[in-house]
Order: structure tokens, then C-alpha cells, then sequence
């Protein structure tokens, strides 16, 4: 699908790639990484013709498309979203025009004239090729991807202006899925999507009949939907036919050889060096010395890039609360009509990391902001003993200062034994060089949000509320984020769209929907498991106040509930095999029938009759075997 030879790229008279040698082939689905400033979205930039290369060829297969969504920076106005959306299935349209175009002309054209049966013959053939395309399913395929992306049928009606710059990117994404490109260029699409979207786009991506390449932050994401990760690293890309997590283990290991490889090169080369400095002015070693000169120009020297520093930082020692955090008792939070919280109750426990979730609008933020002190109509919220609390909302980043540096922004409010550290914790929220004296005021919004984050950690509390942390990190800086949650000594309450990060963080989850909370004492793969079990209710959060949990039979019931979840998960991993397997069989038929789809998308295709014929009666069994595997699968998918 897509060959890179010999490919480089030099920006600012420094070389980002050097010579690449690198194949996609159909169908594959490749995670691009690397750290920030090696070049992947240049890469990617490149390949979807919007920046040149220094030297070398991109070659693409015949017809080849490539479709290219960037990070930010796409503005929609003018038109419905549908519409617009609707815009995307170009082709399609064209043939539908030509379709009425072709149906008018015959109702014009003498029914036994030569005219009459070329036109017919070719409104059959264009009605094929169309109804085979999925021209007659234009409008439900818009609307399935505009669904999976969290747009209501409400939405479809609206301007695309009225949208904000997160749904604009949703708008961006859906249009460019629907075009269908055989190279499709994300970097980083789950930045303004939920959870729940994720999931769609993830399903969407694993079925998607095209080449993919993808930046991500989203580590989980990574993980499900990429076969191949190619790493931006010293000059070039170094290929690992695995997931994202296998390449983390894999790559340690390449490293760990090639700077063997380096210690024992530096020896070899030392050696001759030391031969040529001893007998460099004998005369009877001058053919020796010769023959070391050459062979020592010939060793292609093994070059290591430098090494990232680990950064690793703790939070100030939290002051001891109480048992109890903070309780809500009955709280309702609504916004005119629209009632968002409607008298909930939540007790928080000394030392939990309650992860909140919920589709985008269910009022996550709105619980987080009522934690942290906001205003609520009914309901009390009590404050536990000697509790410090701390809040970071998604728009922490306004209440910075515009005059300071970065550095002098966080150095104000820093404790006296954090200074030290400063420019750590900075560069693990990408501020490196130059970059931690620049103005706040010139700061980006991502620049300004991970600052603002980053002047959080360093304040000494015992309860930290947190909106959407992890956005605009990567996941260097993730990784550096959960690990100094994980060894805080107090209480976190936290929003998150990165399951890997949610996973890694929560003891409990706390599910906000249709005004109420359902809490799951577990991480996020048990929260998983029991919304799938539809034969378990979920355990609602308790009441205030909250039972003694150290009592014995308390601690019983528990242990009884453990084992009845081990029995129950025994039987969910059959299931869950089968599951698979079937999975499996819908994504190796489903890209058969995108294969002849493309196939019968060439108009030479219906030239031959009985080519046709064949390719139409395949057509209609893929569809068939397709539609019986689905309704196993959503039978077993029931059944758990």
C-alpha cells in the first residue's frame, strides 16, 4: 500500500529521519511512536503530502487514497452536521446524481431505441455497483458514525459552527472515516473523545477494510487496535510486530543488545586505535598499520541517541485526615430543567482513588466541581477532619498568570524542598530548554493546562479532586503522573478517558448516569465485568452514614461475594474464548467482503456479465455467514 524509500527529512539543519526503508501493506493497522520532537506527526505529514521530504519516494499503490487527520485546528461552519457529514460520501452522491440523471433521460428516450438500451444498460450496471457500494445505506452509515462519535440525532440539525473545538475534531474524524481512504492518518484521535467513543472508534478501526497509522497517548487504545508499532528513534523507524505493551518489553531488550553491541565496538575500536598510536612511526608495521587505517574506516560506527532521563517525583507528605473525607448527603445539582445530580449520595474514604465515569454530559465534572466546593440546590455536603483538599479543573489552566516564566510560575509556589526538583517535574510535563522560560502568556492551551498540573502537585493536601488530568500528556508523562498518584499517601477523586490510566489508579469506580451513582468497589476491569453481567445488579453507593467495616460478618459477605465472582468469571472465560473466536471469523469474512467490494468499485469489474454475476452471488453469502456470526455473537454477548 505504501513503500517509503530511502526516505529523509531535515528540519532547522537537523536530521529527523536518515535513509528510511519502510513498508504498510494492506490492512495494517500501525501505532507510531516515539518522544516528543522525533518527528512522528512531520512523518505523518509527509506521508499525506502536506510537507516535503529532503530526499528519497513515498510510492503508493495504484489508486491508493490517503486521508489525514491532525491533532487540532479544524473549524466546520455553515452547514447541518449531517449535511456535512453527509458531504463525505462523495462518490456515492455522484453516482446517485448520475442515477437520476440516467432515470430521467429514459423516461425521455423512445422505449425501442438504441439510445433506450445503452441508457439501461447503463442505469443497471451504475445500480449495481451502487446498491453493492452501500449507496442505499448513505444515510445510515452517516448516522452510525456520528452516533459512535457521542453525536445525538438532535446535533444532526445544528450548525456545525455551534460546536466546540473538541467536537469539531469529532466532526473531522467522521468525515474522514466515512470517506473511507485506503491510508488512514490519525494523530492522536481520542484527544476530545469519552470513553464510550473510544470504544466505538476502536471497534471501527479493528474492522476498518483500509491501512492504518495512528499516534496515540491512549496506551489501552494502542493495545487493542494496533498489530505493529513503529518507533520514530535514532533517525529512522524501528519496527515491532506486536501490541504496544509487548513492544515495551521488546524494545528494553533491542536497546539492551544494541548498547552491547556499542560497548563491544568501542573495545574493537579501541584496541586498533591503540595498535596504530604504538607501531604508527615503525617501519616494519607500516603494512600492519595500513591494514588497521582501513579496516577501521570500514566499521560502520553504532550510534546510541541519548537516553531519557527518568524522572520519578513524590508529593509533599499530606497531612492526616479522618476516615470519613467528605460526604454527600442527597445532593441535587441542576441547571434550570436539566437536573444533573438528583439527590445523590457519596462518602469518600481516607486513601481511595475513586475514578469517575460516564458519558460525556452525564455530569462528572458537575459531581467533581460539587466535591470541590461549587454551589448545589439541595442536599449538604460535609467536609471531613483536618481534610486539605485540592482541585484541578479542565480549565485550571485560566487561573494562571500571564507575566511569569514557567519555571517562575511553579517556583512560587513551590514548598522549599521541591525546588530542587522544578525542572524535573517540568520536564516530565514537557517543558524542556528554553521552553521553562517562556511567558505564560505565550504558553498553548496544552502548554498551560500541564503547567497548571504540575503547580497542583507540589501543594501539601490530603485530597486531591482532578478533572481530566491526563489531558495533553503523553504517555512518558502519564506513566510519571501514576506513579507519584500511586505513592500518594492521601485520597484522589479523578475524571479520566485513559482506561490504562484508570486501570492502573482505581480502587473504586463511581459510574455517573441519569442523575445517579453506582459505585463499583474494584479497578476498571472489574467495573467492566460487572457491567457486562446483566445478571448482577450493581452495588449502589452507600448511604451516609457508612457501616462499620470491620465487622466480621461484613467481611464474610465480602469474602462470599469474591468467590461467587471467581465462579462466575470461570464461566465468563468460556464464553469469552468463544466470543473471540467468533470475533475473529467476522473480521476474516468482513475484510473478504471489503476485498471484493473494492474489487467491484473498479468499473471494469461489470464488463464481464458473468464476472458480475459470481461477484453479486458472493457478495449476498458474505453478507449471509456475516449476519449469522453477528447474531451468535450478540446472543453470546447477551448471555453475559
Amino acid at each position: 500500500m505504501l513503500h517509503l524509500k530511502k526516505l529523509s527529512k531535515d528540519f532547522a539543519g537537523r536530521p529527523l529521519f536518515t535513509h528510511i526503508d519502510w513498508h504498510l501493506k494492506k490492512g495494517e493497522r500501525v501505532g507510531l511512536v516515539g518522544e516528543n520532537g522525533a518527528g512522528k506527526s512531520t512523518l505523518m505529514r509527509i506521508i499525506a503530502g502536506l510537507v516535503e521530504h529532503s530526499a528519497g519516494e513515498l510510492i503508493f499503490a495504484r489508486g491508493a487514497t490517503v486521508g489525514y487527520l491532525p491533532q487540532d485546528g479544524i473549524v466546520t461552519r455553515g452547514r447541518p452536521l449531517f449535511d456535512e457529514a453527509m458531504e463525505a460520501m462523495g462518490e456515492l452522491r455522484e453516482m446517485e446524481r448520475e442515477l437520476h440523471e440516467l432515470t430521467t433521460r429514459l423516461e425521455a428516450a423512445p422505449a425501442a431505441g438504441e439510445e433506450h438500451d445503452a441508457l439501461l444498460d447503463r442505469y443497471g450496471r451504475l445500480q449495481e455497483e451502487f446498491r453493492l457500494r452501500g449507496g442505499y445505506a448513505m444515510e445510515a452509515e452517516v448516522g452510525r458514525v456520528l452516533a459512535g462519535l457521542g453525536f445525538s440525532d438532535a446535533d444532526g440539525r445544528k450548525d456545525c459552527g455551534e460546536f466546540s473545538g473538541g467536537w469539531q475534531m469529532r466532526i473531522a474524524l467522521a468525515k474522514l472515516l466515512l470517506r473511507k481512504p485506503n491510508v488512514l492518518l490519525l494523530d492522536e484521535p481520542t484527544n476530545h473523545l469519552d470513553i464510550e467513543a473510544r470504544n466505538w472508534l476502536e471497534e471501527y478501526l479493528c474492522s476498518y477494510p483500509g491501512s492504518v497509522i495512528l499516534v496515540s497517548h491512549d496506551r489501552f487504545f494502542m493495545d487493542q487496535v494496533c498489530h505493529r508499532i513503529s518507533e520514530v528513534w535514532n533517525e529512522t523507524l524501528a519496527d515491532y510486530h506486536c501490541s504496544y505493551s509487548r513492544y515495551l518489553t521488546e524494545r528494553e531488550a533491542r536497546v539492551a543488545a544494541l548498547r552491547e553491541a556499542k560497548r563491544r565496538q568501542d573495545e574493537e575500536v579501541a584496541k586498533i586505535e591503540d595498535f596504530i598510536s604504538r607501531f604508527r612511526y615503525k617501519a616494519d608495521k607500516a603494512s600492519l598499520v595500513q591494514s588497521r587505517v582501513k579496516q577501521l574506516e570500514k566499521i560502520e560506527r553504532i550510534v546510541l541517541p541519548p537516553e531519557r532521563k527518568r524522572i520519578r517525583f513524590r508529593f509533599p507528605e499530606p497531612p492526616k485526615s479522618g476516615r470519613v473525607v467528605m460526604e454527600l448527603k442527597g445532593v441535587t445539582r441542576a441547571y434550570g430543567a436539566n437536573v444533573v445530580l438528583d439527590r445523590v449520595d457519596l462518602t469518600v474514604e481516607k486513601g481511595e482513588r475513586i475514578a469517575l465515569v460516564g458519558h460525556n454530559g452525564a455530569g462528572k465534572s458537575t459531581l467533581m466541581g460539587v466535591l470541590a466546593g461549587k454551589a448545589f440546590q439541595g442536599g449538604e455536603r460535609i467536609v471531613g477532619h483536618n481534610v486539605v483538599p485540592d482541585y484541578f479543573a479542565q480549565d485550571q489552566a485560566q487561573v494562571l498568570g500571564g507575566e511569569r516564566s514557567a519555571f517562575e510560575e511553579l517556583l512560587a509556589d513551590a514548598p522549599f524542598d521541591m525546588v530542587p526538583q522544578l525542572r524535573d517535574i517540568l520536564g516530565a510535563f514537557l517543558f524542556s530548554g528554553d521552553d521553562i522560560h517562556k511567558k505564560v502568556a505565550v504558553l498553548s492551551g496544552g502548554e498551560r493546562n500541564r503547567l497548571a498540573l504540575a503547580k497542583m502537585l507540589l501543594r501539601p493536601s490530603n485530597l486531591l479532586l482532578m478533572d481530566e488530568p491526563t489531558n495533553h500528556l503523553d504517555l512518558f508523562s502519564k506513566e510519571v503522573l501514576l506513579d507519584a498518584l500511586r505513592s500518594f499517601d492521601g485520597t484522589v477523586v479523578f475524571v479520566s478517558h485513559d482506561r490504562y490510566f484508570i486501570d492502573g489508579l482505581a480502587t473504586r469506580v463511581v459510574e455517573v448516569e441519569g442523575g445517579r451513582l453506582t459505585s463499583y468497589h474494584g479497578d476498571y476491569e472489574y467495573y467492566l465485568t460487572k457491567k457486562s453481567d446483566s445478571t448482577i445488579s450493581p452495588v449502589p453507593a452507600p448511604p451516609s452514614p457508612v457501616p462499620d467495616i470491620s465487622l466480621p460478618a461484613s467481611k464474610e459477605e465480602r469474602q462470599r461475594q469474591r468467590e461467587e465472582e471467581k465462579a462466575r468469571q470461570r464461566d465468563d472465560k468460556r464464553r469469552l474464548k468463544r466470543l473471540a473466536e467468533i470475533e475473529e471469523a467476522i473480521a476474516a469474512e468482513e475484510l473478504r467482503l471489503a476485498e471484493l467490494e473494492e474489487r467491484m468499485a473498479d468499473p471494469a469489474f461489470f464488463q464481464d456479465h458473468e464476472s458480475a454475476r459470481r461477484g453479486g452471488e458472493e457478495h449476498a453469502a458474505l453478507t449471509a455467514h456475516i449476519a449469522l456470526l453477528y447474531e451468535e455473537w450478540e446472543g453470546l454477548g447477551s448471555a453475559g
